[in-house]
């Protein structure tokens, strides 16, 4: 029952990895202010959520560790949003991937387990990465969007650890957050001049499937697997992401930021990999 219940898990976090990946390709596609479509998206998908926890019975909870989980919801979405539109939609997905780095320091400032010698090997390749995206982005101009998207893995580090505090409850938390987005932000669509159809469906597909759908199938998810597990499965996004908006949108990464990007990737995988070995060992 309860592997049964771990391979449903799985599929779960793979369809929010579906759904997250499509963020990108919308986010460009929608000739909007960054902080205007994040209100919007988020006031849909806190609608969406809401029912969901209305259809499920689900008690909202709020209390610090639910709120610093609101938090990281906001801030991720927020910056996410922003560096979108500041610099490539690939730099910003690889950048926020490096979540599973965040996670490892977050581990040990909250729970004291010291980083293995695999986890400190991993950070130097993932930080070496990093650097590269940074390099190309202070040339072409754009560091403050890799900047902004560093920040976004930070907070994503957050978001992925929802269920690993005891009074903490990811629904509430995700709840809360995009209802703190939708209300403080959603009132800048009001400046905005392009409300034809394509761009209020982006903007509700944005909203009701990419984060609201997609937050639904993670914290679902999430209860049933670990934060590092649910994080080698999100391997999916980083990768789907920038495909989607090089084929429909035409954007590439630089070359240095290619080369970045596979530092990182290869220094999260070598990680994982690692990790799981040493798991069946134990």
């Amino acid at each position: 029952m309860v592997k049964d219940k771990k391979n449903v898990a799985i599929l779960m976090v793979l369809a929010a990895s579906v759904c997250f990946a499509t963020g990108g390709l919308f986010m460009k596609t929608i000739p909007w202010n960054a902080l205007a479509i994040n209100g919007a998206r988020n006031l849909i998908a806190a609608v969406v959520i809401g029912i969901y926890i209305g259809v499920i019975h689900h008690r909202l909870k709020f209390n610090p560790t639910v709120a610093i989980g609101a938090i990281s919801m906001a801030g991720v979405t927020t910056c996410y949003a922003i560096a979108n539109k500041l610099t490539t939609a690939g730099n910003t997905i690889i950048l926020q991937y490096t979540a599973p780095v965040w996670i490892m320091i977050m581990v040990y400032l909250f729970f004291k387990r010291k980083p293995s010698r695999t986890g400190i090997i991993s950070l130097v390749i993932v930080f070496a990465g990093i650097l590269c995206f940074f390099c190309e982005g202070i040339s072409t101009g754009k560091w403050l969007g890799d900047l902004i998207a560093l920040l976004s893995g930070m907070f994503y580090a957050g978001v992925f650890m929802l269920n690993s505090f005891e009074k903490g409850d990811a629904i509430s938390s995700v709840f809360f957050g995009q209802l703190l987005c939708g209300v403080f932000l959603s009132p800048l669509v009001m400046k905005e001049t392009d409300f034809s159809m394509p761009v209020l469906v982006s903007v509700f597909f944005l909203g009701a499937v990419q984060v609201g759908l997609a937050y639904i199938f993670f914290t679902t998810g999430t209860k049933y697997i670990d934060p590092l597990t649910a994080s080698i499965i999100n391997a999916l996004e980083p990768i789907l992401n920038p495909v989607l908006v090089a084929i429909f949108y035409g954007e590439r990464l630089g070359t240095l930021s290619l080369f970045g990007a596979a530092i990182v990737l290869c220094g999260i995988l070598y990680y994982n990999i690692k990790e799981t070995k040493r798991l069946k060992t134990e």
